[in-house]
């Protein structure tokens, strides 16, 4: 097939996504707020703040950076791309909107948030174990090492979807997937852990756009 047109539903600052697919083979299309159109081969909810607590029945309980727009839409894509049974990845807050979406909830404000975030410019790494049988044991291992830079984490799982990865250190939810879509999602940034921001302490972010890809194509 040609290369895939992989629709992403980012923020402000998308260029690490967009190299990210370039590398894969995809051809990407960054957009705030896109239209709602399963025309693309498939969909990433790229990283941002964080979902309004409404959308999961809970007050406000140490949420922030809210952007209502963003959220309403990437719930509109995600409805239409699992309706179309298209792939769908969800990066940090993507992972998060994949939860909700399906009638899961978010720790609003980890405890040991330190843990997760440095709540400045650089990433925080840390060692993450994978479920057996998951496609992340398959490429890299039982245990291997992400980056990490949030507050939040998935809680109660949505309906339909597994945990795939957790944190070694607290057992938080670091990647599900669907148990019969192709959507998954992961809490890390692997679009920050490839290409020219491939880092030595972490393996290759790379592999979770080529896995992606590989969804696509069949």
């Amino acid at each position: 097939m040609d290369k895939p047109r992989i629709l992403l539903s980012s923020g402000k600052k998308p260029d690490n996504y967009i190299g990210a697919i370039q590398l894969a083979g995809g051809i990407p299309s960054a957009q705030y707020l896109p239209e709602v159109d399963t025309g693309y081969d498939g969909l990433i909810l790229c990283g941002g703040g964080d979902i309004h607590p409404d959308y999961f029945g809970e007050p406000m309980d140490g949420s922030g950076n809210i952007d209502r727009p963003r959220d309403e839409r990437e719930f509109a894509l995600l409805r239409a791309y699992a309706a179309a049974g298209k792939p769908v990845l969800g990066i940090c807050r993507g992972i998060q909107v994949v939860n909700v979406f399906f009638g899961g909830t978010i720790h609003q404000d980890l405890p040991n948030a330190a843990d997760h975030s440095s709540f400045a410019d650089h990433d925080l790494i840390h060692p993450v174990r994978a479920e057996a049988g998951s496609v992340w044991e398959r490429l890299y291992g039982t245990r291997f090492v992400v980056n990490s830079h949030h507050h939040q984490a998935l809680n109660r799982l949505g309906l339909g979807l597994r945990t795939t990865l957790v944190c070694e250190k607290d057992g938080h939810i670091e990647g599900v997937a669907h148990d019969s879509l192709p959507i998954f999602g992961v809490q890390w940034h692997p679009e920050r852990m490839c290409g020219t921001r491939r880092r030595a302490d972490t393996v290759d972010g790379l592999a979770v756009f080529r896995y992606f890809m590989g969804l696509i194509r069949g």
